[in-house]
């Protein structure tokens, strides 16, 4: 029998679900999360990730202890190295990333704006004047280099993107050349989740003689990464995703240790100068990835990220990636026996392989849909003009929550 026939019996999906629930691996963890034992459908575990049941009481001894027990003493007895600390166990846990790396730090923006920056002081050919993106990444990197391009005088050059699928190594070395200074490019695009060939761009961008800074938005924590092993120059990424830190929690950023020599920063502060409580006049760098930071850090918002870190070291990114390709195979194979023939079309790659671990859905209905759904406790996320994200965290997503949220946009498509 077709499969594709056989999968129009609800029972037998969900029965799917359920084999594939018991099966899994990483079940155990879904009930560390908040709000798992509930009937609600959770499908935005890319736009925020739930909080840990740990997460309440991490903080609430922080204030008690920490906070309250050690006042000011606090800054020098942990709190100075918490950015270094935790952004090593990212880069250990997360980024395939040796120690000295990484660090925790501003939002993704400010972060995307300093190694931007950064890389371009770096690139002493006069001819290498342009800055490659492309048209369908997330809003803000492409505000941030038409800015930077304005303030440098530089040209931007644009690859066209396709929606449905992303930026590829060959329009990569097309777009490439002696005039190309810096690529900016997102690992898993935000709209559609094809997981761009990171080796591989890295790769012939340095061929082409460029620094190539990546997002990883939308990668780090649900797709293995060997930032180290793959020669990534910058990269930059969010907390709140995969990563649990809570809604607005600070961002990363990774430098190789080959580039931190010499290296500066445009946004000097007094955090990232050799000596911060030594008040002199003039700015001297620190050593090594310190420098990257700028004004006092945002100890509370590293906080809940901590127990996610714990968590992906336990269970190993091998798995949890996986599993992130389990659930949105799954997904798909929901959407072809349901929503496929009612018009929904699907703007993902239909290779697991070359997603990450969110799946678009359009259909022009989808803005209201989504409205109603959210008031139903099912839970995906609109993006214009009318898609619908199904955002699937491997360590809290299960595949009988995936079931009913996909049920319930199907009956809503119905009315």
């Amino acid at each position: 029998m077709d499969a594709r026939m056989e999968n129009h019996d609800g029972a037998t999906l969900l029965e799917q679900a359920a084999q594939l629930d018991a099966a899994d691996p990483l079940a155990r963890y879904r009930g560390l999360f908040i709000g798992t034992d509930t009937d609600l459908s959770y499908l935005d575990g890319n736009s925020l990730g739930r909080p840990l049941k740990r997460t309440p009481r991490d903080i609430s001894t922080f204030i008690e202890e920490g906070w309250g027990g050690r006042l000011i003493r606090g800054w020098d007895e942990e709190w100075l190295d918490l950015p270094q600390t935790i952004g090593d166990q990212l880069g250990r846990a997360v980024l395939g990333a040796a120690e000295g790396q990484t660090v925790i730090a501003d939002s993704t923006t400010v972060v995307l704006y300093k190694l931007i920056r950064a890389a371009l002081a770096t690139v002493a050919d006069p001819a290498r004047t342009e800055i490659v993106l492309d048209t369908d990444n997330f809003p803000t990197d492409r505000y941030l280099v038409e800015g930077i391009a304005r303030e440098e005088g530089l040209t931007l050059r644009w690859i066209e993107a396709d929606p449905a699928s992303g930026v590829t190594v060959e329009q990569v070395r097309d777009a490439t050349g002696p005039a190309t200074a810096v690529v900016l490019l997102s690992h898993v695009a935000y709209r559609s989740g094809f997981l761009a060939d990171l080796p591989g761009i890295t790769e012939v961008a340095h061929s082409a003689g460029a620094l190539v800074v990546w997002d990883l938005c939308h990668s780090a924590g649900s797709v293995e990464l060997d930032l180290d092993g793959a020669g990534v120059d910058f990269a930059a990424g969010c907390t709140y995703k995969y990563l649990n830190g809570g809604p607005g929690s600070p961002a990363f950023a990774y430098v190789n240790r080959r580039h931190l020599p010499g290296l500066q920063q445009p946004i000097w502060g007094w955090m990232g100068r050799k000596d911060a409580f030594e008040m002199a006049a003039g700015y001297e760098p620190a050593p090594g990835i310190r420098s990257f930071l700028s004004g006092t850090p945002a100890i509370f918002g590293m906080l809940a990220m901590r127990g996610t870190l714990d968590l992906i070291e336990e269970a190993g990114m091998a798995a949890i990636r996986e599993k992130s390709l389990k659930l949105t195979a799954y997904a798909v194979q929901l959407y072809e026996a349901w929503l496929e023939p009612a018009g929904v079309e699907l703007a993902s790659p239909r290779d697991p392989e070359l997603r990450g671990s969110h799946i678009t859905l359009d259909h022009p209905a989808f803005r209201n849909v989504t409205a109603e759904l959210w008031e139903q406790d099912v839970i995906p996320d609109f993006r214009a003009p009318h898609g619908i994200r199904v955002g699937l965290s491997p360590l809290s997503t299960s595949f009988a929550e995936l079931f009913r949220g996909m049920a319930a946009i199907r009956e809503q498509l119905r009315r």
